[in-house]
């Protein structure tokens, strides 16, 4: 999309704006050119302390196959994020988003089943607020594993906010709340007072995530 002088209208810098005033983008579908400004009145996150793990996805987590990576194939889980009936994800918010990760501001955590992509995770990040945008299973409890390990991880980093967007039965049974916009900009507002780095502290593997977490269960 370009304005009148056939500039772009949405840059990247616009789009690290609008997240820091609690906007994000969408698109109706993947072909519509078109991209407008979300804000919501209820705002999904997840807790930094507030992700719940089933025993089953526990199970799955302590397998010696299952590994995670950081930053490694940011563009396939974003086209994996976008291949599908219905995604908010056009071609023109895909390349700002890869402009981003050039950048250092968009992230991706990808999951493997052995030398396979099981599923993956990617979002935004700003200070101390990380703003999950997408993520895709190819594999069971890929996706989960892929927030699984993010939460800690970004915790661990010292981010304060994890904001979801929206709430889906796949969120809430990972510990995804709902908050009113004004929660949600007072959240915001903090967060973006503290500086935070993803790449603060190594990446755990799955098996050493759920290693504490098994100790107090």
């Amino acid at each position: 999309m370009k304005d009148d002088t056939g500039e772009p209208f949405l840059t990247p810098e616009l789009l690290l704006h609008g997240y820091s005033i609690g906007i994000f983008p969408m698109a109706e579908r993947r072909n519509d050119p078109e991209v407008f400004w979300v804000d919501p009145k209820r705002r999904g996150i997840i807790p930094m302390d507030g992700l719940h793990l089933s025993r089953s996805l526990k199970r799955r987590m302590r397998k010696p196959d299952v590994s995670v990576t950081l930053n490694r194939a940011f563009d396939t889980v974003l086209d994996a994020c976008g291949d599908r009936d219905e995604t908010w994800i056009n071609d023109e918010l895909a390349e700002l988003y890869r402009e981003l990760h050039r950048l250092g501001r968009a992230h991706s955590l990808e999951v493997w089943y052995g030398d396979r992509l099981a599923g993956g995770v990617y979002g935004v990040s700003i200070a101390s607020a990380f703003f999950g945008e997408s993520m895709f299973s190819n594999a069971r409890d890929g996706s989960k594993i892929a927030l699984a390990c993010l939460l800690p991880h970004l915790r661990a980093c010292g981010f304060r906010l994890f904001d979801t967007q929206f709430i889906t039965p796949h969120l809430a049974s990972l510990g995804g709340i709902e908050i009113t916009r004004q929660v949600y900009h007072q959240k915001l507002e903090e967060a973006l007072r503290h500086p935070a780095r993803i790449d603060a502290v190594p990446l755990k593997q799955p098996q050493d995530v759920i290693q504490p977490i098994t100790q107090m269960s």
